[in-house]
């Protein structure tokens, strides 16, 4: 490990300074040249698109003339001006400080690679609409995007959201406020089908909360009540946990065949019976048939009617298709029907060393979930290949260390629940280290937590605990027992097993027992769900301050429970951890101004109780484009913000 350390940082930074001429693309895009009107820049007014909603923004230039791709010639489909939206958007998913926009052509297919079965992340996001939308996933705007517009009232209870008239699901049908009150009515305030309540959707975003209330106010105006204020239900709408338009409105044209109140059960049977379920079991049927955004990228999202850029059409177990949507909803400032690229096709392979093969041949026009920071040297040295290996930041950090501190041995918890032993261990971690070693110094230490290293420190604050070495030089638990750390992680991103491997050596030098096991990633989540896991390594979203999720489910399973159940389940937690839940359940429900603040109040608690280690920050991460590829955000944004403005990408020549 000190040998790689020592050559792959001066092959990296020597391999990034080189200019390197770009070579074609062995599988040239069709493109088709831009019209006259096309290749002239709009007014100025226009190039800055404002997506059409949310307070705050100026709505965009009157487009009068709408322009479709060739690839909808022949296919006997209705004039574009009826198939777009009156309150069309004109996309604004990325801020204009962090790319500059160019008017595309159309044509293309854009080739994805993946490693797991029904599932492709760079797809998911590039295909996904939530119901609003933040530019950059910066959370500093909130604006229109399936919903046109919104309104809050004063005491941040009420909010009045305008749908985009004309608007249609994929094959042609209206979507109305019909969509929405089926979802709510039918669907979420059903025990059947919604036998959990979501608490993001109580007042305050608690489990105290009472569920939303809906009151339709006609085809294209509804509104939502909360009983306590709810600002923070804008932001949840429009980007925390990768929420989609799924969550509130659900196609009732399609849905309505497979729920009772509007199937009669006799008519029900015979598709339940088809679907593999028992007699009766209509609630499985509507939940296996009703195609949320996390399932876009399955087998049987076939033909389900969707909102998203490109829609699925053809799945094998090699690849999945997807062609663009002729029904989407967003346009270029002039006037140009997006998406520009036709097709994508993604490709399965066997395992992620497969991934990195396809991508350095040149047989992947974009890769970033599977794109690792290790193999950045490999990506620069091959772009005559054709593409460009880019760095960004990521939106986690990437790699925070977890010790369960409800694990169920009564032991284990009086030594990992006294603060005295996560600040040991947080001292015995060598940023420096960790950084050149792991991320060849694309990362710098942490922001929240103390990045002290001193072996002696901890040392010392493991002799005030009472946690004396044996005979073997390894130090017992309060116990009197050898105390063991037993990691056990996944596979879920590239550099966790290495990371642990080395944290292990460092805790080591404490005096400490240090194991480490790598498990299957389902086994994984398993054992995370089921409070049987005492030590692991995952990412958290620290640095958007919207997501809220803070490492709970990893650090204190138990505790959480009790938290996301109102009490009715798991374990009560200790009053310093409440305080902290109860800052993160304010800053959720607050508006952002407000919630930024908050934020920081969550950081100074985390520092002070170092529920877990938040070693590292500003990680950087590869970005693999097709070297035609235009409208790629700068490495100013967010890697995966550039995902969310997959409809603007577009093949140059």
């Amino acid at each position: 490990m000190k040998s790689r350390r020592k050559s792959i940082p001066v092959l990296l930074v020597s391999v990034l300074t080189l200019t390197l001429a770009l070579a074609g693309c062995s599988d040239s895009p069709t493109t088709t040249a831009p019209t006259a009107d096309q290749k002239k820049d709009p007014p100025k007014e226009a190039v800055k698109p404002t997506g059409g909603g949310g307070q705050g923004t100026t709505p965009p230039a009157q487009i009068t003339e709408f322009k479709e791709s060739p690839y909808f010639q022949g296919k006997g489909l209705p004039a574009l001006n009826t198939r777009l939206p009156t309150d069309y958007k004109v996309s604004n998913e990325i801020p204009a400080n962090q790319m500059k926009y160019e008017i595309g052509t159309y044509g293309g297919n854009l080739r994805t690679v993946t490693s797991v079965v029904d599932w492709d992340a760079d797809v998911f996001v590039m295909d996904n609409e939530p119901l609003l939308n933040t530019p950059g996933i910066l959370g500093d705007e909130i604006t229109g995007n399936i919903l046109k517009d919104y309104k809050v009232s004063d005491d941040q209870k009420e909010f009045t959201f305008s749908m985009r008239k004309g608007l249609k699901w994929s094959n042609g049908q209206p979507v109305t406020t019909e969509d929405v009150r089926f979802t709510v009515e039918d669907f979420l305030n059903n025990p059947e089908l919604t036998p959990i309540y979501p608490v993001w959707l109580r007042g305050g975003g608690v489990a105290e909360g009472a569920p939303l209330k809906l009151d339709v106010i006609d085809d294209f105006t509804f509104k939502l009540t909360f009983d306590r204020p709810y600002g923070g239900i804008l932001i949840r709408f429009a980007i925390q946990g990768w929420r989609g338009y799924t969550e509130l409105i659900k196609p009732a044209h399609y849905l309505k065949q497979f729920h009772k109140k509007y199937t009669p059960m006799e008519k029900l049977e015979p598709i339940i019976k088809d679907a593999g379920f028992q007699p009766g079991e209509w609630a499985n049927l509507f939940n296996d048939k009703d195609i949320t955004n996390w399932k876009l990228n399955q087998k049987k999202a076939l033909g389900f009617p969707v909102l998203y850029p490109w829609i699925q059409t053809k799945h094998t177990d090699s690849v999945t298709t997807y062609e663009r949507n002729p029904y989407y909803f967003k346009v270029d400032p002039a006037g140009n029907q997006l998406p520009y690229i036709d097709t994508i096709q993604s490709s399965l392979v066997q395992d992620i060393e497969m991934v990195g093969l396809k991508t350095i041949a040149g047989e992947v026009d974009f890769s970033r979930e599977s794109a690792a920071l290790i193999k950045m040297p490999l990506y620069k040295e091959n772009e005559k290949n054709g593409y460009k290996a880019n760095l960004a930041s990521m939106h986690v950090t990437p790699t925070d260390v977890f010790l369960n501190q409800t694990y169920d041995d009564a032991n284990w918890q009086k030594v990992v629940q006294d603060v005295r032993f996560r600040k040991a261990l947080n001292l015995a971690l060598n940023r420096k280290e960790i950084i050149s070693t792991i991320y060849y110094g694309f990362a710098k230490p942490g922001t929240i937590e103390d990045n002290t290293f001193d072996l002696a420190q901890a040392n010392q604050l493991l002799d005030d605990m009472g946690m004396k070495k044996g005979p073997d030089g390894k130090r017992l638990g309060l116990n009197g027992k050898t105390f063991t750390i037993p990691f056990e992680v996944g596979a879920q991103a590239p550099d966790i097993v290495p990371l642990t491997q080395l944290i292990v050596e460092m805790w080591k030098q404490l005096g400490l027992d240090v194991t480490m096991k790598t498990i299957d990633q389902k086994l994984w989540n398993t054992k995370n769900t089921d409070n049987q896991l005492q030590a692991s390594m995952i990412w958290t979203h620290t640095p958007l301050w919207y997501m809220g999720d803070w490492g709970l489910g990893q650090w204190a399973p138990a505790w959480n429970d009790w938290k996301t159940s109102g009490g009715k389940k798991g374990k009560e937690p200790p009053e310093n951890v409440k305080k902290f839940y109860s800052l993160i359940d304010q800053a959720a429900a607050a508006k952002p101004d407000d919630a930024k603040k908050l934020i920081e109040q969550v950081k100074s608690e985390l520092k002070d109780n170092m529920y877990y280690f938040v070693h590292i920050a500003d990680v950087k991460q590869p970005i693999i484009v097709n070297a035609k590829l235009h409208n790629i955000p700068s490495d100013a944004a967010f890697a995966i913000a550039t995902n969310f403005s997959g409809e603007q990408f577009f093949f140059g020549k």
